[in-house]
Order: C-alpha cells, then sequence, then structure tokens
C-alpha cells in the first residue's frame, strides 16, 4: 500500500511482467516502457485501482490487452504502443477516450479509438473457421494416407500368402472358380428371364 510509483523504463529487462505487481494496491505510476519485455500483460492489472499512469510502450508484449483495464477510473495516461497486442481494445469509456497513438505499432490490435474496427472484426471471426478447416484437413489427410497404408499392407499380405503358401493357393483357386461360375449363372439366367 505505501508503494505508490515504479519507473523501470528504459532498461533491458527481460522476461514477462512479475504478477506480484497486481497486489501493488496504492500503486499511481507505473512505467516499464523501452524493455525487451514479453508475454501477456497482467490479466488482473484492474484490480489497480489507483493507477494514474501506465506505460508498458516499446517492449514485445503479446496477448490481448486485459478488460479489467477498462475498470481503472483515475487512468489519465496510457501507453502501449509499439508491442505485438493483438485483438480487440476492451470496451471501456477510460480505454476509448485514449489518444489512438496509445495503440500504434500493434498491427494486429483493432477497435475504438482505432479506425480499424470493421475490416479487423470480419478477419477476426473467420480465424476461428478457418482454423477449424485447417485441423479438418490435417485430419483428412492423415485419415486417407492410414487407409492407403492398411489397404497396401492387406492386399501385399494376400499376394504373398496366395503366391508362395501352397495350402492357401488351391482353395483361393477353387474359390474363384466356384465365384466365377455363380457370375456366369445369375447372369444367364437374368437373360433368359428377360428374352
Amino acid at each position: 500500500m505505501l508503494l505508490t510509483g515504479i519507473d523501470f523504463s528504459s532498461n533491458h529487462l527481460t522476461g514477462k511482467i512479475p504478477k506480484e505487481i497486481e497486489l501493488l494496491f496504492g500503486l499511481v505510476l507505473l512505467n516499464l516502457s523501452r524493455n525487451s519485455l514479453n508475454g501477456e500483460i497482467i490479466s488482473n492489472t484492474g484490480n489497480l485501482q489507483s493507477l494514474e499512469f501506465l506505460d508498458l510502450s516499446r517492449n514485445h508484449l503479446s496477448g490481448k490487452i486485459p478488460s479489467s483495464l477498462s475498470k481503472i477510473d483515475r487512468l489519465a495516461m496510457l501507453d502501449l504502443s509499439n508491442n505485438d497486442l493483438d485483438g480487440k481494445i476492451p470496451i471501456g469509456t477510460q480505454l476509448e477516450s485514449f489518444d489512438p497513438v496509445t495503440y500504434e505499432g500493434n498491427p494486429n490490435l483493432y477497435g475504438e479509438p482505432l479506425n480499424k474496427k470493421c475490416q479487423e472484426e470480419t478477419t477476426e471471426d473467420q480465424r476461428p473457421v478457418a482454423q477449424v478447416s485447417d485441423d479438418n484437413s490435417i485430419f483428412l489427410e492423415a485419415l486417407y494416407m492410414s487407409m492407403g497404408i492398411g489397404f497396401f499392407t492387406g492386399f501385399c499380405g494376400f499376394i504373398v500368402s496366395v503366391l508362395f503358401i501352397s495350402s492357401y493357393r488351391e482353395p483361393y483357386s477353387k474359390f474363384l472358380n466356384s465365384l466365377v461360375i455363380r457370375i456366369y449363372l445369375i447372369k444367364n439366367s437374368l437373360y433368359m428371364a428377360r428374352g
């Protein structure tokens, strides 16, 4: 509760943002900009209700902007620019009221106040369908391949057994002869019935 400000900007910090930051309820200023931080923004950042200044710009942060950020009423300055964030900017008066510069440099981010809303939402809706069709095509490819291998193995086993094992060869020839004779008789009887 006593810690009100953290400024670790312009260092060479790497790794993820520590989750313990969400427990610093008295935090007013958090500046981690111009580092090499990666991973996602902490999902419970919205618990920092005293936060007025949040700068996470110029890192390698990815994933979506946590919807809990829209719950911070006191947030006067926000900068999430130049990261790898994606998805829709959460709906909330605070986040939509910031200048678009706040979110620039995140090519896969869309929603208010950015102008990419409609086009990107259509793409976002189509993504799961594409993923499902990709999964289906992989499944079908594996299915056909296994069926082909199974057929080839069974056919080779059958041919080898008929050609090289004489005890199988004779009964198989008799079976084929009787099958051909039955087909011939059925065909003739049908022909006679029509004629």
